[in-house]
């Protein structure tokens, strides 16, 4: 008993005083531990971005192809589970399925939706019905899509809504995968998709008569638009309209544009290079020098992948060309389409209708 009071008793001035300097040693331990720690991660961390910004120029300077796999985006397959031979199981009733052989050895897939007014006719109906139906002297508008994409883009919705307001308002709608995206064979290069888009330019020309053709071009897919009416341009076969939506300026600049950039100075230059070394260029500032088609530009103000100066760029250089009609649609940034959101514009249908009626001046 008295044991045990005993270890009860107060402790002296001097142990309290040595426990408390122990105390304060195991502290100044743990904390030089846990900052040691810090400090080993900081290192950890700039030691892997310094790797980095040595290898990936290195890698890239090797193998100059894997640059092209993050333009085109064309490897990334989704939704893998859509059969896109078959868009009636996607509730498209009034598209068609087919393949076009733009060179040997390559096959692109095709949608073509009619008019919502062509819905009942259209059921049942095999591409020789839709064939005949481009004659009816309703615009077709060849839809260019961009990177990272296929002609369904369930996971970016704005191709498949932009069909639905496109085919209300009346237009034949039709959409290509390039070579390497969806179900078309091949690899995307800046010269095979612009032959997609040339040589479906010529099939829908075969059949529509004299009810005009219009490309429109979505961000990347605005480069294979520009690039192909320049083509049909120079060969003798002027383009009736060009509609680019949330275009650049060329490839050079919006790899520039990418934060990246602000992690990694002096990238700007060696991606340059390797761009050419993949002949990527897509100079839609270049070839509206030359375009003589009539143009209608759409651009978001808080467009988030594309900025918006390359749009209003774009324009200026088309201003300033002459003999041709040029429009512009921005929307402010308090709507909030962004990249892939001006389908949402209630007033698209009545716009482009408008831009399309300049054709018959």
């Amino acid at each position: 008993m008295k044991k045990r009071f005993k270890d009860r008793e107060p402790k002296s001035a001097a142990d309290l005083s040595g426990k408390a300097e122990s105390e304060k040693e195991e502290l100044k331990k743990r904390s030089g531990v846990v900052t040691s720690r810090w400090l080993l991660r900081i290192k950890a961390l700039f030691l892997g971005l310094l790797v980095i910004y040595i290898s990936v120029p290195f890698v890239l300077y090797c193998c100059p192809w894997m640059l092209g796999h993050v333009i085109y985006c064309h490897s990334i397959r989704i939704p893998f589970f859509v059969d896109l031979s078959r868009p009636e199981d996607l509730a498209l009733n009034h598209t068609v399925n087919f393949y076009l052989t733009p060179e040997e050895g390559v096959t692109v897939g095709v949608w073509q939706t009619v008019p919502d007014s062509q819905w009942y006719n259209a059921q049942g109906k095999d591409l020789g019905w839709y064939k005949e139906a481009l004659k009816d002297g309703t615009p077709a508008i060849i839809y260019l899509h961009g990177n990272l994409g296929n002609r369904w883009e369930c996971f970016i919705p704005s191709l498949m809504c932009l069909f639905q307001v496109l085919s209300a308002a009346e237009f034949n709608v039709l959409a290509v995968d390039y070579r390497g995206y969806g179900d078309s064979t091949g690899q995307p290069t800046e010269a095979g998709m612009t032959a997609d888009a040339v040589h479906l330019y010529h099939w829908v020309k075969e059949y529509s008569g004299s009810s005009p053709v219009c490309l429109w071009g979505h961000s990347l897919g605005s480069g294979v638009a520009t690039n192909a009416a320049l083509k049909l341009q120079s060969d003798g076969f002027p383009v009736d309209c060009v509609i680019l939506e949330a275009p650049f300026t060329n490839i050079y600049d919006i790899t520039a544009a990418h934060p990246i950039y602000w992690l990694f100075p002096g990238y700007e230059m060696f991606i340059h290079y390797v761009v050419t070394l993949n002949n990527m260029v897509f100079a839609n500032d270049k070839n509206l020098k030359a375009l003589r088609s009539h143009l209608l530009l759409l651009h978001a103000e808080d467009d988030n992948i594309v900025p918006f100066y390359m749009g209003q760029k774009l324009y200026q250089i088309a201003k300033d060309t002459k003999n041709k009609q040029v429009s512009m649609e921005t929307y402010s940034r308090s709507l909030g389409f962004s990249h892939n959101g001006i389908y949402k514009d209630p007033q698209l249908s009545r716009k482009i209708w408008r831009f399309l009626r300049l054709l018959q001046k």
